[in-house]
């Protein structure tokens, strides 16, 4: 018998950027927990994907497309899932962007701008969105993709880390004020895990060799690595953790 402590049957989710990768894998497993699970992302065609792939394995889920950037398209994706589905139970914000890769020193100020809007801001809004029902039900759960860049320094994607950083900030801020109203805000943050997002990371020898030199368990990550966090997280097994980043690296953060 499965233990209860994981069932999220009647909850409904949404997860940003879950077309593919990490966002994929927390759709998924959420799914097959018994969540109706909303696939966002800006692109119908791999949402539609996706969602088909979560139908296929005997998941519920349904396709509300979003470009984080906008604001106006935050509001229709939970507008939409409300209409659709009902009150959103679980939010998931791992869509994410990273569109300079460089020394902070030459980083355009609208790469900077564009980073901080997309990987904070947004999750401001979708959160600031779902607040009221979640208050209203005395329960919810939000879940924020960050990184081991929030923790660790960066000579080329320092702005990336500094979102990421603030992410966990913003978990354990919201954490606290609205732990009253029994909503979750946790954060998690995977080290490198092979998905498109991280290609240019794990494609490359040398950056791969040393990293899997330095972690303890002599890996990088799979989506799915990260998946059954946000499953815990989601559900009762995670009902006393809040404010709280979870990092998931092979253990990279705490080796030599």
């Amino acid at each position: 018998m499965a233990s209860p402590l994981f069932d999220l049957t009647g909850k409904v989710a949404v997860v940003t950027g879950s077309s593919k990768g990490i966002g994929k894998s927390i759709a998924l497993h959420l799914a097959l927990q018994g969540a109706r699970v909303v696939v966002s992302s800006r692109k119908q065609p791999g949402c539609e994907e996706a969602a088909a792939e979560i139908r296929k394995a005997g998941g519920d889920a349904t396709v509300i497309t979003c470009n984080i950037s906008d604001k106006a398209q935050c509001e229709r994706l939970i507008a939409e899932t409300k209409k659709q589905l009902g009150a959103v139970d679980i939010l998931v914000c791992n869509a994410a962007t990273n569109p300079y890769y460089g020394p902070t020193e030459k980083m355009p100020d609208d790469a900077f701008t564009k980073i901080m809007q997309n990987n904070i801001l947004s999750n401001i809004w979708l959160i600031n969105l779902c607040v009221p029902d979640m208050r209203a039900k005395k329960d919810g759960s939000v879940i924020i993709v960050s990184s081991i860049g929030g923790v660790r320094g960066t000579a080329v994607l320092g702005a990336y880390g500094i979102s990421k950083a603030a992410d966990m900030a913003l978990a354990r801020n919201l954490a606290v004020e609205l732990g009253p109203d029994n909503i979750r805000v946790n954060a998690i943050a995977p080290g490198l895990v092979r998905t498109d997002f991280a290609r240019a990371l794990w494609e490359n020898p040398e950056y791969l060799n040393k990293r899997l030199e330095t972690a303890p368990l002599r890996r990088i990550g799979e989506p799915d690595d990260i998946g059954g966090i946000a499953v815990m997280l989601a559900g009762k097994a995670g009902a006393f953790i809040t404010g709280q980043t979870i990092i998931a690296d092979a253990g990279v953060t705490i080796g030599s």
